[in-house]
């Protein structure tokens, strides 16, 4: 839930989601609709797939996998979250590196590349300190370390109990390791949106359940292309992915084409489960209504 969210944000989503679904087991059984209307406004919905997906796999399975290898077998756990469960949980010795144990491990020693170029490096020179010995403290430790102390910037490099070995420290410049990353320009989208209205409802449907906000439920309309359409929109939303920005233009509709749907009750919007880019269109074409009818 912190991937794409504030702490702020999460802590009662985090309580409700936990109090809806208290047992790996009672997650297993919820239907994915109801688990994606409750991820709603967290972004990155593919993790609410897999962390559904995951809950299956693991009660057909009886239980969590206690070893990092069969923990990497679970839907939606990469490298790192394998890694931090069989330490943290297990306390099985497994190296356990994200952007801030890197960050940590780079700057100790003196790594100029970025991240993602000294990626192998990174993990060989961690794995040679990693302790068998309380090895989910350690990378706890670690995290917090690179969470708190050595930031990104403005490393606070008087209170590290790694500085006196830490070449980035004494380099006299430690915000230089690692390299920063290249950051590319975004591509641009448009998109078509319909609004469908009858009744005090509009007409909503689920996306498919794999690609851009696989399995939610949203407006209707076609694809998002790189080229804009010549559509006469009642008004623009614009959005920001993590890999590129969109422009979504919302266009009336006299009705539903073919296709599965439902009336959603205008009055009872926030029930819908919508993602952050669909509910603020909808905010938007309810504003709009307002001002003219005001």
């Amino acid at each position: 839930m912190l991937q794409q969210t504030t702490v702020a944000t999460v802590k009662p989503r985090f309580r409700r989601f936990i109090e809806r679904w208290p047992t790996v087991q009672a997650l297993a059984a919820a239907p994915d609709a109801d688990v994606l209307q409750e991820w709603a406004g967290l972004g990155y919905y593919a993790r609410a797939r897999n962390l559904i997906a995951c809950a299956r796999a693991v009660a057909a399975q009886g239980g969590f996998p206690r070893t990092e290898a069969e923990l990497l077998k679970l839907p939606g756990l990469g490298a790192y979250t394998a890694a931090a469960i069989a330490a943290i949980a297990f306390g099985e010795r497994a190296v356990v590196i994200d952007t801030n144990v890197a960050r940590v491990v780079a700057r100790l020693h003196g790594v100029d590349r970025t991240l993602d170029e000294a990626r192998a490096d990174i993990r060989a020179l961690a794995n040679s300190f990693t302790p068998a010995d309380r090895p989910g403290d350690f990378a706890q430790a670690m995290m917090d370390l690179g969470a708190t102390i050595c930031r990104p910037k403005k490393p606070l490099c008087g209170e590290c109990p790694l500085a006196s070995g830490c070449k980035a420290y004494a380099s006299g410049n430690p915000e230089a390791y690692p390299a920063p990353k290249v950051r590319r320009p975004r591509p641009h989208r448009h998109g078509v949106a319909w609004w469908i209205e009858r009744d005090g409802a509009i007409w909503l449907v689920r996306r498919p359940a794999k690609g851009m906000l696989g399995g939610m439920a949203a407006l209707p309309g076609p694809e998002w292309g790189n080229e804009k359409t010549a559509v006469s929109g009642l008004t623009t939303v614009s959005h920001g992915f993590t890999h590129f920005t969109l422009d979504l233009h919302i266009v009336s509709r006299a009705s539903p084409a073919d296709g599965e749907g439902w009336w959603h009750p205008l009055d009872r919007i926030g029930e819908a489960g919508l993602p952050t880019l669909y509910a603020r269109a909808v905010e938007a074409m309810l504003a709009r209504k307002e001002s003219l009818a005001a």
